[in-house]
């Protein structure tokens, strides 16, 4: 009878332990291939006569389509809801109101800006279940002692509920309503375009109810066609074959929408354009006078292949203004503004959607899914060239934009960053991670095609390096690389895909997808087989960016001529050039000193990529190196030979000082962990061994000199352009003078020319 007992207790546990394990992932999202927790299907509100019938949206100044200051339509008039007593239970109604499948937060003191008109609710206490605001307790609508600076806003997920339909409970109001459906897409109807990858061109579809349904093409305008177009991720719209859709529409009888569309063209998302006239229909279900509306977009220059570079690189400059820098996916990024020849970067003080699609479009991507600010795609270098930026949405460039050149009080803290919408290029379709132990890691199986049918398939693990796994990460959506792994026989993925299908493959890291980076084709090679030893990964949404400090460079340089004497534990640590091996112990050798101040401008904390039970000790100097080969300093002649070179090791990686509210948290004293803190800086001073370059044997002259950190990507970075410092040394044979130091790619491209024979990290090492 005990034990009869005791079982179903056990299950229980079990899967208790099973859920709460599942849990701790849960906020990674469910990549695919992983099934989706099942939804509860949209049921329309049935509501008593005796309600009031409202109509919501989200307004204000949104960095967000899904995100907005909380308005109600009532009694002909727009109006706010104040924020007493307002709770997250409040902020699900209002989100599920939408048709958003829930409230992700609220936001209290007009955050969104302030609102005008009434303020319809005060002092609301929902329970998150019911139908509509209208239903939840308050003072009563109208009913309020509120100002517009309590105005409150909703962030709503991203998802939709399944099946939604947009029910309109003030037929007389109709143009006053966003537009609100459960799903939008461009069907693909010629035959020449459904073969296409992106779909360019097609009908525009909502699903409303679950059904999808075309719209009505009597009262479309080309604004409407360019908000589609730029929610599906290109800049531009144009013109198309109406002939040939007017013969399609004729064979097949049209299921249309009940409502027009009315955009203004600068909106980042459908559901902020307005509701048009509710849609006449003939007897046989066909539009009055129209036809189903067709739009064809323009890609950008990224995503229009040619037959020699396909889709090959991701981060492809498309303007000379302006760029986007540590992004982990395609489409975002730091906004970065080229002025008087130098990169710097945006205030975020007033971005916007507005002026973030104006960056979207300006790259060649659609409309901004996201206008990011606080540096939350890591903090620039050099000056904040704009302030207060304020578009109008239709802008060549964001720096036609109006904006306050004032930037007194901006720091790098505030940097704007943006996300773009990008075009569907079904490339998460042909790649996965399998065998892992959350979706965001495991075996990397490809999908190919062999002998005329699509097969899954291992990688081979040799060569398999940070580089490879950025790539793996991006097109998987799932951020950046933490791990490059050359074998993976504690990842058992399907034994089906257990065959080696690709192998040499060698990435810049700026693929979008891995079949762009260079690898042997057909001519497979992999001694080792796949199985066990097939390449794999790790993904995280953050990483470290390593940026070195070129003041710092620049004014601590000096010359020093040294005895050999005092060089011995540098000698044993090759941090002195090769002829040193033959000169008497009497003998002095001149070097180039100066000190290295490296920040995490990054998102994560640097941290060695060895942990420390393998740390090497040297005996000769007395300390742990966690990395061998930690920079690299070079000296090269002005067309780009190299004519002296150094190399240090960490000594120690810590926290030397942190921006303010920043605290220290590496300290390499009594075999401390060792590491970079977000908003921290390593400082190696000029009075330390190898912290220097051996110039006994250079002769008198104009050079440059150069430093890079991280040489050999041994820790994963969000980008790797800036980890490298250029400076102009001149050297007459008894003094040394550095100047015009500055970080890889901050300069522009004439500026940088002045630099001839020197590549980014990138580049240089590869």
């Amino acid at each position: 009878m005990l034990a009869t007992q005791y079982l179903p207790r056990c299950a229980v546990i079990l899967l208790v332990l099973f859920k709460l394990a599942l849990a701790q992932y849960e906020h990674l999202g469910y990549p695919l291939g992983y099934p989706e927790p099942e939804q509860e299907h949209y049921t329309a509100p049935q509501l008593s006569p005796d309600t009031p019938r409202i109509q919501l949206r989200l307004a204000g100044d949104k960095r967000k389509h899904n995100e907005g200051r909380v308005e109600v339509f009532y009694s002909g008039e727009w109006g706010t809801v104040c924020d007493d007593d307002f709770t997250i239970h409040a902020a699900q109604v209002v989100c599920r109101e939408l048709g958003y499948l829930e409230a992700i937060s609220w936001s209290p003191s007009s955050k969104y800006g302030k609102g005008q008109g009434r303020i319809w609710f005060d002092n609301l206490h929902c329970t998150g279940k019911e139908k509509t605001l209208a239903l939840c307790p308050s003072n009563g609508i109208g009913v309020s002692d509120c100002k517009h600076s309590e105005d409150v806003g909703v962030l709503c997920s991203e998802r939709r509920i399944p099946g939604f339909k947009f029910v309109n409970t003030l037929p007389n109001h109709v143009e006053n309503l966003d537009i609100q459906v459960e799903d939008v897409r461009i069907r693909a109807i010629l035959s020449s375009y459904r073969k296409r990858i992106p779909v360019t061109e097609g009908y525009v579809e909502v699903k409303d109810g679950g059904k999808w349904k075309q719209i009505c093409n009597t009262e479309w305008t080309q604004f409407n066609s360019r908000v589609i177009c730029g929610m599906f991720g290109f800049p531009g719209e144009r013109r198309y074959n109406a002939r040939v859709y007017t013969i399609f529409a004729r064979r097949k009888k049209p299921s249309f929408w009940d409502f027009s569309v009315n955009c203004t063209g600068n909106e980042a998302h459908l559901s902020s354009c307005k509701l048009g006239h509710i849609t006449s229909l003939k007897s046989n279900g066909t539009c009055v006078g129209g036809l189903p509306v067709v739009v064809s977009c323009v890609p950008g220059k990224a995503f229009t292949p040619t037959p020699m570079t396909k889709f090959r690189n991701a981060f492809r400059q498309e303007q000379p203004l302006i760029r986007l820098r540590g992004g982990a996916i395609v489409g975002e990024g730091r906004v970065e503004v080229l002025k008087n020849g130098e990169w710097g970067t945006i205030c975020d003080d007033n971005w916007n959607l507005l002026a973030a699609t104006v960056v979207c479009r300006e790259l060649g991507f659609g409309t901004a899914k996201e206008a990011l600010s606080g540096g939350r795609l890591g903090q620039g270098m050099g000056p904040v060239h704009m302030n207060e930026v304020k578009c109008s949405g239709f802008e060549k460039s964001v720096t036609e934009c109006a904006f306050n050149k004032e930037v007194l009080g901006c720091s790098h803290e505030e940097d704007a960053g943006v996300r773009c919408n990008v075009p569907a290029m079904g490339f998460q379709e042909r790649l996965r991670l399998n065998g892992g132990r959350n979706p965001y890691e495991g075996r990397v199986e490809v999908l190919v095609e062999r002998n005329g049918s699509l097969v899954w398939g291992t990688v081979c693990g040799e060569g398999w390096g940070i580089m490879e796994a950025m790539v793996v990460c991006r097109q998987l959506g799932l951020g950046f690389a933490s791990n490059a792994f050359q074998e993976t026989w504690y990842w058992p993925g399907e034994v089906s895909a257990d065959d080696v299908v690709m192998s040499g493959v060698r990435c810049s890291g700026t693929e979008m997808s891995l079949s762009y980076c260079l690898h042997h084709g057909d001519h497979l090679s992999c001694p080792r087989g796949g199985g066990r030893n097939a390449a794999g990964v790790s993904c995280s949404e953050t990483a470290a960016d390593l940026v070195l400090h070129p003041q710092v460079v620049e004014q601590t340089t000096y010359m020093e001529d040294r005895p050999m004497l005092m060089l011995q534990c540098a000698y044993e640590e090759n941090c002195l050039a090769s002829t040193s091996s033959q000169v008497p112990a009497n003998s002095y050798r001149r070097l180039l000193r100066f000190s290295s101040q490296i920040h995490n401008n990054g998102q994560a904390d640097f941290r060695p990529k060895a942990s420390r039970e393998s740390w090497v000790w040297h005996d000769c100097h007395r300390h742990y190196h966690s990395m061998e080969v930690f920079t690299h300093y070079d000296l090269f002649s002005l067309n780009g030979t190299k004519v002296a070179e150094g190399h240090k090791a960490s000594f120690c990686l810590e926290d030397t000082e942190c921006d303010d509210g920043t605290e220290k948290k590496y300290e390499c004293a009594n075999f401390g962990e060792q590491g970079i803190t977000v908003s921290c800086w390593d400082t190696y001073r000029h009075d330390i061994d190898c912290q220097w370059v051996d110039i006994t044997d250079v002769k008198p002259g104009d050079y440059i000199f150069q430093i890079v950190i991280n040489p050999n990507y041994e820790v994963p970075e969000s980008d790797y352009t800036n980890n490298v410092v250029k400076c102009r040394c001149r050297y007459d044979g008894h003094r040394v003078w550095m100047y015009s130091c500055h970080n890889g790619g901050s300069l522009g491209t004439e500026s940088d020319q002045t630099f001839p024979g020197l590549l980014n990290n990138q580049v240089a090492h590869r």
